[in-house]
C-alpha cells in the first residue's frame, strides 16, 4: 500500500521527560475523548496491521514475528493478509524466515501452521485481506461471469467453514474482507478516474457473490462460540461526500447484505472532524444487517507517517481519530502499521530511509502511538 514518506527517529527517553509528558497527555486527552462517547456500550478495538513490512528482527516465520510482537504492544485486533492472488498472495508479504506450503486454496492457506500459529494466539479478532487464488484481486472488474461468481462463493464459504470448525471452542471473530474497493473498481490510483458502469455492476455481484459465501458457511457449521463476518473496505470517501464523486460507498454498498464496511480512511487523515463526518456518511449508505447493526463500519486503515508529522504530532492525530471512531461505536479501528512497508530508497539502512508507517522502526526503537494500546493491555491483564 503506497503512502507519503519517512523521518529520522526522534523519540528519546524516559522518566519526567517532555517527550514523556507530552505522550501522557496525549493518553489523557484520548481517555478524555473516550468519556463523551455517544454510545458507551459499542467499544472500539486498537488494532494493528502487519502486511509486508519491509524488515524483521528475528529468525522466526515473519507471519509469527509480527502477530506476536503486536500482541505484545496490548492489541487484541491483528489485521493481516490471508490471500492466494496473483497480485500480492500472502507468501510473498511474509517472506522473512518463511517456508511456505504449496497450497492452492485459502481454506488450505488458513490451515498452514504459520496460521495455525497465529490464530491460536490470544487475540479477540482477526481481519484478513482475502481473495481467492489464482486470479488478480481486481479481475472483476473487465467480467465477471456466472462461473465466476460460483467460485467466489465457494471459495469463502470453505474458507468460512474451515475457520469456525478450528476455531469451534474460542469466541474468536474473523473478518474478512477486500482491500481499498474505490481504486480496484477504478482500475488505477488516480480518483479523478470514474469508474465504468459495467465494473460498478460487476462489483456489486462480486461482493454479493462472497457474502453468500460467508454466509453459506455460517449456515453449514452454526458454531456458537466464534465467527466469522465479511466486509467491503471503501477508501475515497471525502470526495464522494464533498462533491457527489462515484465511490464504492454510494454507488456499490447500498446494493449489497454487507456484514460490515471498512474504511481505509487516507483521504481525511489531516482533519479527524471530517474522518468522522466520513463515518456518518458511510453508516448513512450502509443497509444495517446483524450482528453490528448500528455499528456496522470500523476503520481499517489510519495514522500518520512520521515522514509527515513529528513522532508527538503523529500521537495526538491518532488519539483525535480513534476518539471520532469511538465515539461513533465502531467495532474496529486499525493501525497501520506495526513494521513500515515502503521504503524510499533500494537498500534501505536506516530509519530515514523509510516513509515512516510503524510502530516499530527499523532500529527497534517504538513510536510513541504504542502508548494508545496500553489500556487494552491493562484491559487483557484483567481477564
Amino acid at each position: 500500500m503506497m503512502r507519503r514518506s519517512a523521518e529520522q527517529d526522534r523519540r528519546r527517553g524516559h522518566g519526567g521527560s517532555p517527550a514523556v509528558r507530552r505522550i501522557v497527555g496525549a493518553v489523557l486527552m484520548l481517555a478524555a475523548l473516550r468519556c463523551q462517547a455517544q454510545d458507551p456500550a459499542a467499544a472500539t478495538q486498537l488494532g494493528v496491521a502487519h502486511i509486508g513490512g519491509r524488515y524483521a528482527f528475528t529468525e522466526k516465520d515473519f507471519l509469527i514475528e509480527g502477530a506476536e510482537a503486536v500482541r505484545s504492544l496490548g492489541a487484541r485486533c491483528l489485521k493481516i493478509s490471508l490471500s492466494l492472488d496473483t497480485d500480492n498472495p500472502s507468501p510473498s508479504l511474509y517472506p522473512f524466515g518463511s517456508r511456505w506450503p504449496e497450497v492452492t486454496s485459502l481454506d488450505a492457506l488458513a490451515d498452514t501452521p504459520a496460521y495455525r500459529s497465529v490464530f491460536a494466539m490470544d487475540f479477540d479478532t482477526f481481519i484478513l485481506t482475502s481473495f481467492r487464488p489464482g486470479r488478480p484481486a481486481g479481475y472483476w472488474r473487465t467480467g465477471f461471469t456466472e462461473a465466476d461468481e460460483q467460485a467466489e462463493t465457494e471459495c469463502f464459504a470453505a474458507l468460512t467453514e474451515q475457520l469456525l470448525l478450528r476455531h469451534a471452542t474460542t469466541r474468536k471473530t474473523f473478518v474478512i474482507q477486500n482491500w481499498e474497493g474505490d481504486w480496484a473498481v477504478r482500475g488505477s490510483f488516480d480518483p479523478a478516474v470514474s469508474p465504468t458502469r459495467d465494473a460498478t455492476a460487476n462489483m456489486v455481484r462480486w461482493l454479493a457473490a462472497r457474502q453468500r459465501g460467508v454466509a453459506r458457511g455460517r449456515r453449514a457449521v452454526a458454531a456458537n462460540g466464534p465467527r466469522v463476518v465479511h466486509a467491503c473496505e471503501v477508501n475515497l470517501v471525502r470526495q464522494a461526500m464533498e462533491r457527489g464523486a462515484p465511490s464504492v460507498t454510494t454507488d456499490v454498498v447500498p446494493h449489497v447484505p454487507l456484514d460490515l464496511v471498512s474504511y481505509s480512511a487516507w483521504d481525511t487523515k489531516d482533519s479527524p472532524h471530517d474522518f468522522g463526518r466520513a463515518l456518518d456518511f458511510i453508516l448513512r449508505h450502509k443497509p444495517s444487517t446483524e450482528p453490528f447493526g448500528a455499528h456496522g463500519v470500523y476503520v481499517g486503515e489510519f495514522g500518520l507517517p512520521e515522514s509527515e508529522a513529528s513522532p508527538r504530532e503523529v500521537l495526538d492525530r491518532t488519539a483525535a481519530l480513534l476518539a471520532q471512531a469511538e465515539r461513533r461505536g465502531c467495532p474496529y479501528a486499525v493501525y497501520w502499521q506495526l513494521y513500515c512497508n515502503e521504503p524510499l530508497v533500494k537498500d534501505p539502512k536506516s530509519n530515514a530511509d523509510y516513509k515512516g508507517f510503524w510502530l516499530i522502526r527499523p532500529d527497534g526503537t517504538r513510536s510513541p502511538v504504542c502508548d494508545l494500546l496500553r489500556p487494552a493491555a491493562a484491559d487483557s491483564q484483567g481477564r
